[in-house]
């Protein structure tokens, strides 16, 4: 009995100390801490940001790009929560199914594949249409009988999960509880508005994958901020200087950057049409902000790129990224090497920050770091990051 009461008192003295190191996230910005180190290395909080900041909430899972005609369907995995992206043969409609069969949960699709017909499970053949309901069940009453009395065909659907599209991205919300997606992001989806337009991207050479050794947390911190331009990306600073960015501050919904001199030249001498009817202030001005928890986005007026943060573990990410044009002339073979040279522009600016999140990643396995200091210039956008993210976890020991 001794025991169990020395482990309680334990367990109350870390919740309380976990309590008070993520309070001081939400703090000012000259007085604030940053997010404690055991959030980026053990995974009972890696754990705990799938049910607070993921599952609770919307975030993004996959391109529309991946599902280019009807029938095409794209098995994803996050945090191991098999998913099934599919554009349905029967409406043409984009939805998302978690990738098990109703009958005993087996894995219905194992890679991505355009489907002629329905969805069959291969362990019992079960088969459902492409929106989700169960059309057959082979044997289920026994050899030769397909039909049970008491087995109810309403009731086996496939499980949909919420899902929208928004600039040919797929989010996601889990538990199905989240206010509507329009609602919750209402802010940037106002703030972007003219880019509300056909994006075109091709996928054979506008497209990577990079694999990170990092928590996820660091990816988005990283790209907040372009205090580090003048030491890990000399040539971006070369054009678009440290002393040409603002930041972009909305405090709750998402941060970022604004760079002035946005003003691209490519070694072919030519340049990507520009986005429809876009005010003046875009002619050299790009946009770079992060739809938290994990959708890096950029927008210039000739192009724009998504690039989703893929958590495989407190200490390992993948990123997708996707490179789209204004018009579908833009991927003709005359544009081809433009395209390739802009690819590779934005590979090696994602590629040079690898060193730097897998350093911090190292960092945080030191005992004496204490979450670091913010800038109340530089890290402003860092820092309403951390106050959203400790925002959310509080939730936890019911603060907010």
């Amino acid at each position: 009995m001794r025991e169990v009461e020395v482990d309680q008192q334990h367990t109350d003295q870390v919740y309380f100390q976990n309590l008070q190191k993520l309070e001081q996230c939400i703090k000012p910005i000259h007085e604030a801490k940053g997010i404690p180190n055991e959030y980026y290395t053990k995974t009972e909080y890696f754990d705990l940001e799938k049910e607070i900041l993921f599952n609770k909430g919307w975030f993004a899972v996959g391109f529309v790009k991946d599902l280019p005609q009807p029938g095409s369907v794209k098995p994803v995995k996050y945090f191991k929560n098999p998913l099934l992206l599919i554009r349905s043969i029967q409406d043409k409609k984009i939805r998302v199914f978690q990738n098990v069969c109703r009958h005993r949960g087996m894995t219905l699709i194992e890679k991505p594949t355009v489907l002629k017909g329905a969805i069959r499970c291969p362990y019992h053949s079960w088969c459902y249409k492409q929106t989700g309901e169960v059309v057959a069940t082979p044997h289920i009453g026994g050899p030769g009988h397909n039909y049970h009395s008491d087995s109810n065909k309403s009731e086996l659907s496939l499980i949909e999960v919420h899902s929208h599209v928004w600039r040919d991205v797929i989010f996601v919300n889990p538990d199905g509880r989240a206010k509507p997606f329009e609602e919750v992001h209402k802010p940037l989806l106002e703030r972007w508005s003219s880019f509300d337009q056909p994006m075109h991207s091709d996928m054979s050479d506008s497209s990577f994958e990079l694999g990170v050794k990092t928590n996820w947390k660091l990816a988005v911190e990283n790209y907040l901020e372009s205090y580090h331009l003048p030491w890990i990306h000399p040539g971006l600073n070369s054009y678009s200087k440290l002393e040409d960015h603002e930041n972009i501050v909305k405090y709750g919904h998402y941060s970022g950057q604004i760079s002035n001199k946005y003003i691209p030249r490519y070694s072919t001498g030519k340049q990507f049409l520009n986005f429809k009817n876009l005010s003046s202030e875009w002619d050299s001005k790009g946009e770079y902000i992060v739809l938290f928890p994990n959708l890096i986005l950029g927008v210039q007026k000739d192009h724009v790129f998504n690039l989703i943060i893929e958590p495989m573990g407190c200490d390992q990410i993948k990123e997708h990224v996707e490179i789209y044009y204004s018009d579908s002339s833009m991927l003709s073979d005359e544009y081809q090497q433009t395209r390739l040279e802009n690819t590779k522009l934005w590979r090696t600016v994602f590629e040079e920050d690898i060193f730097v999140v897998e350093g911090m990643q190292q960092g945080r396995y030191a005992e004496g770091f204490d979450g670091g200091r913010f800038s109340p210039v530089m890290d402003e956008p860092t820092h309403v990051f951390h106050d959203w993210y400790a925002r959310k976890m509080l939730k936890v020991y019911n603060v907010f």
